[in-house]
């Protein structure tokens, strides 16, 4: 309209509570998501596990689903912090080819096109923004992760009674900080990349090359040293061992290494690094992830 006209008011309607504004964002971008049958399809797949695990819980307390299958409650996987942790492992293996899919064109693409002041002209700060953008991945996760591995832990807890509930809800802490811890550090080192590479193949590229080259690396440390000091290199070997922590299955201790030079026999036990330097090193890539994030995601960018 016109300006010289003066019929143009002030929006009266309903305004978005400042906490949610973010919100927004993963509100659009799961639009586009869900538009490839592809990845809606791999998607659902990633729930297969799930179906096993609730099978196999469903399985220890029916009597006769087992006598129809011919099975003995003894062969059946035994549930406990063990039988939780390989699934909570699973799925973030999963979750990870998820991120490999979501995650790089993110900040990547407004990046790419120059959209950010569109962003941050509005009342939408930088921080608003990058939460909204790690929400995609943060949402998507956790719907795959800890919320239905928290649902089957409460399927178990009610087949097998409360006491089991009460000497056992350590494990459904376990759940929630292992998957929580994994799902975090994908979110921000897809954010941090994608903010760093402007091209999706080249992001998701580099996000593979971040978890698997250091690990290979890592391994050959370990070998030609007889140490497992080169693991604190590995994100996917940091996770493991977090993990493990969590769920009580932690070892320092993994195994010897056997040299023999004619009658002489050599051992050295190799020892994992204690649970601290997992968390400190994973504390220190998220810090460098949002000090990435920081210094590109700005309205305008000055080059000389």
């Amino acid at each position: 309209m016109a300006v010289y006209d003066h019929s143009y008011k002030n929006y009266e309607g309903p305004l978005t509570p400042d906490w949610s504004r973010f919100l927004v964002i993963p509100r659009h971008a799961f639009r586009d998501v869900f538009k490839s049958k592809l990845f809606t399809a791999f998607f659902a797949l990633c729930f297969l596990p799930l179906l096993v695990e609730a099978i196999l819980i469903y399985l220890h307390h029916n009597v006769n689903a087992l006598a129809i299958l011919r099975v003995n409650v003894r062969e059946l996987i035994p549930i406990d912090a063990s039988f939780f942790q390989t699934f909570v492992n699973l799925q973030g293996g999963f979750a990870f080819f998820v991120t490999l899919l979501v995650g790089p064109p993110l900040v990547s693409r407004d990046l790419r096109n120059n959209a950010l002041p569109l962003y941050l002209c509005r009342p939408f700060s930088r921080a608003e923004y990058v939460a909204g953008k790690m929400s995609v991945v943060l949402i998507l996760l956790s719907a795959m992760t800890w919320v239905p591995q928290l649902i089957l832990f409460m399927f178990q807890a009610y087949l097998e009674g409360g006491s089991w509930l009460i000497n056992n809800l350590w494990i459904a802490s376990a759940i929630l900080i292992a998957s929580v811890v994994w799902i975090l550090l994908l979110a921000l080192l897809s954010q941090a990349i994608s903010a760093l590479v402007k091209w999706r193949v080249v992001a998701s590229g580099a996000l593979l090359g971040i978890f698997f080259i250091p690990s290979v690396f890592g391994e050959v440390v370990n070998q030609i040293f007889w140490t497992r000091w080169g693991s604190i290199i590995s994100l996917g070997a940091l996770t493991k061992n977090i993990s493990a922590g969590l769920f009580g299955t932690f070892e320092r201790t993994t195994g010897f290494a056997t040299n023999m030079e004619g009658d002489v026999v050599s051992r050295v036990v190799m020892m994992e690094p204690p649970l601290w330097c997992s968390w400190a090193a994973l504390f220190v890539v998220c810090a460098i992830c949002l000090a990435i994030l920081s210094a590109k995601v700005k309205a305008y960018e000055v080059v000389s």
